[in-house]
């Protein structure tokens, strides 16, 4: 029976079109997608629009189908052959089984997992081993996996948590800035420069308030971190701060000296300089991505659909 489950299997592997996989991790910069096979792993990939779920349902569905249809063409796979594929969509913003039911259901895709962002960041950094992650980018992750359980903490959104997150610099950045305007705490070459994005009017910063998306506020994080790097005193604050949250996730996850740890995103790895030295003596490269953590799920969901069937 093992031996022709296995020759099964592999025909499977090899020949059939059923083996379209499809991985999608999104966020509120952007929508990154891979397409491939079992047999030959990710053949494409593209990166389209923003896809955060609670920010704009409606357009990060868009996203997600255009931004896999640009991966697939990519390696010559029509549009039609991608609804015999299984995806793994990975998507910011998805904080119930409703959201996770409502993009499953608008996506035409033969079987599709929806979940939040933060497993398969951790499934893609630590290649599915335990260990711990802070993937900070527009938003923040803090997580863990533990004899193969997953927790994480925080992580509910740009209005109400991502602290220490790219979109946080930026505004915490933009909150100092009108306090520097009202006389109430010194201008720094950091906030000089942040005002003049803006004709140092502060209407015109509170307009751009009024609209911004987390991804907006991000564009302002590079200034943050280069602020900090150059000693500028409000970027050296933001900075701290950031560091003293992410520190206290890890230490509600559990964290110990020496344990692996992971910093990825476009931020994450710069609060390497602002965690304590037993926080950072595990610290070690991330194997993969969010990206190659969401294709890994769609692997292992395929199998596993497979086997049920044998």
């Amino acid at each position: 029976m093992a031996i022709s489950k296995l020759v099964l299997y592999g025909y499977y592997m090899v020949d059939s079109s059923h083996t379209l996989l499809i991985g999608v991790d999104g966020g509120g910069t952007g929508c990154r997608a891979a397409v491939g096979t079992l047999a030959d792993g990710i053949l494409a990939r593209a990166e389209g629009g923003r896809a955060n779920v609670s920010s704009d349902p409606e357009l990060a569905i868009k996203n997600v189908i255009a931004t896999v249809a640009a991966a697939a063409a990519t390696c010559g796979i029509s549009n039609e052959r991608l609804t015999s594929a299984t995806a793994h969509l990975g998507l910011a913003g998805v904080m119930t089984a409703q959201d996770a039911q409502k993009v499953a259901s608008a996506v035409p895709y033969h079987q599709v997992t929806v979940t939040d962002d933060r497993p398969t960041a951790l499934n893609g950094a630590l290649g599915g081993q335990d260990g711990f992650l802070l993937s900070v980018g527009t938003g923040t992750i803090a997580a863990a996996r533990t004899d193969g359980i997953f927790r994480s903490v925080g992580g509910w959104g740009f209005h109400l948590s991502d602290q220490a997150s790219g979109s946080w610099l930026g505004q915490e950045c933009l909150r100092h800035v009108l306090l520097c305007h009202d006389g109430m705490v010194q201008h720094t070459e950091l906030t000089r420069a942040l005002f003049a994005n803006f004709q140092n009017d502060p209407n015109e910063v509170v307009a751009f308030s009024i609209s911004a998306k987390p991804g907006d506020y991000g564009t302002f994080a590079p200034d943050v971190i280069e602020g900090a790097r150059a000693n500028d005193p409000v970027g050296q604050l933001i900075m701290r701060a950031g560091a003293d949250y992410l520190q206290q996730c890890l230490n509600v996850l559990g964290l110990k000296a020496g344990d692996a740890l992971c910093l990825t995103g476009g931020v994450g790895p710069h609060y390497s300089d602002y965690l304590p030295s037993d926080v950072t003596s595990g610290l070690q490269a991330h194997k993969g991505n969010a990206l190659d953590g969401a294709f890994n799920f769609a692997r292992a969901n395929f199998k596993k659909n497979l086997e049920a069937l044998l």
